[in-house]
């Protein structure tokens, strides 16, 4: 069977025989390697059951883990369609922040909850539609193109926030973070991941646009002269990614109740990162929303429990390097196994 999140990168060409098709042992893959990530979660819960367990396995903390990894966990969803492209997309941090302080601000607030979540949303969009212009209409590399992004997007919340914090004052947004808004127990803004979630893996397991998508990761020529339009697809991806900002910057409003010039720092890479542990290939052409997903799980959780345990956030970069390293490793070796 096939695991949900996973896409295959081969180029279209006759069915080999069941037993021993590309596409089963590329499932098959993805499955060990979604089983060593629930693996690798299975461990870190133990050791914070063995270390801390009146604090790490209290429902208040697996909420607040839950809860944190839901902002990057929206950001790492749009992240992973645009690696799966070919692309890259350095300025989604930077996006969050500025949608967070352009949302803030008092003139925004006036319009109560819809006016904030609109203009994160929008703001978002926008950001996302420039990008996508800029590499798939303008010629310009990814990674120039969204570093520029980076710069201007910091640039413009430093400019709009003046350097301050700009506090929230509509209740219908602080509300949203309380535990009256629960449901059942669960936290809106895991809902909100979940739902962000499924739509990616719908959108890149169950779709033409997610096939094109893989396609174009793939070899964008051979994606072109089969008749998809190359840009248009790199244009929506890169909106994809903007909206899931947008939509990380309500977020991060909700649970903060504030908009700073310095949220969504670094989100870049741990975006990347989880994504690269997930499977996701950088060259484009494969990966798995279902694999990203537990990778923000494990550097979530890890982080966690460094900070239960009191230890250094030094150790913890140390740990989250050694962990990047490691999955960069098994895909190079995967690859070489691929090879004919």
């Amino acid at each position: 069977m096939s695991s949900p999140g996973t896409v295959s990168d081969a180029p279209a060409k006759p069915a080999a025989p069941a037993g021993g098709s590309p596409l089963r042992a590329l499932l098959g893959r993805a499955d060990l390697r979604n089983l060593s990530l629930l693996g690798v979660l299975a461990v870190l819960v133990a050791v914070g059951g063995l270390t801390k367990p009146d604090q790490f396995l209290s429902a208040d903390n697996l909420q607040l883990v839950l809860t944190q990894a839901s902002v990057i966990g929206v950001v790492t969803v749009g992240v992973t369609l645009v690696i799966i492209s070919g692309g890259i997309d350095l300025s989604v941090g930077a996006i969050v922040a500025l949608a967070s302080v352009w949302a803030t601000t008092l003139a925004t607030q006036e319009y109560g909850l819809g006016g904030v979540l609109l203009c994160s949303v929008l703001v978002g969009l926008g950001c996302g539609l420039v990008n996508g212009a800029l590499i798939a209409y303008g010629g310009m590399v990814p990674f120039i193109a969204t570093l520029a992004m980076l710069a201007s997007a910091r640039g413009l919340a430093l400019q709009i926030s003046d350097g301050r914090t700009q506090v929230v004052s509509v209740d219908a947004v602080l509300d949203l973070g309380l535990p009256g808004a629960y449901v059942l127990g669960v936290p809106p803004l895991v809902l909100v991941f979940a739902a962000v979630t499924a739509v990616g893996w719908l959108l890149l397991n169950r779709t033409t646009f997610g096939r094109r998508t893989v396609a174009v990761g793939g070899n964008a020529e051979a994606a072109r002269l089969a008749g998809i339009d190359v840009r248009r697809q790199r244009l929506l991806l890169y909106l994809l990614s903007g909206l899931c900002c947008g939509i990380a910057a309500f977020m991060l409003i909700v649970l903060t109740g504030s908009g700073q010039n310095t949220n969504g720092n670094l989100y870049e890479l741990d975006a990347i990162a989880a994504a690269i542990i997930g499977g996701t290939l950088l060259s484009g052409g494969r990966g798995t929303i279902t694999g990203s997903v537990l990778g923000v799980l494990v550097f979530t959780t890890i982080t966690n429990l460094f900070a239960l345990n009191n230890l250094q956030s030094d150790v913890q970069q140390i740990a989250k390097g050694a962990i990047i390293v490691a999955a960069v490793l098994i895909q190079h070796r995967t690859a070489r196994a691929d090879a004919p």
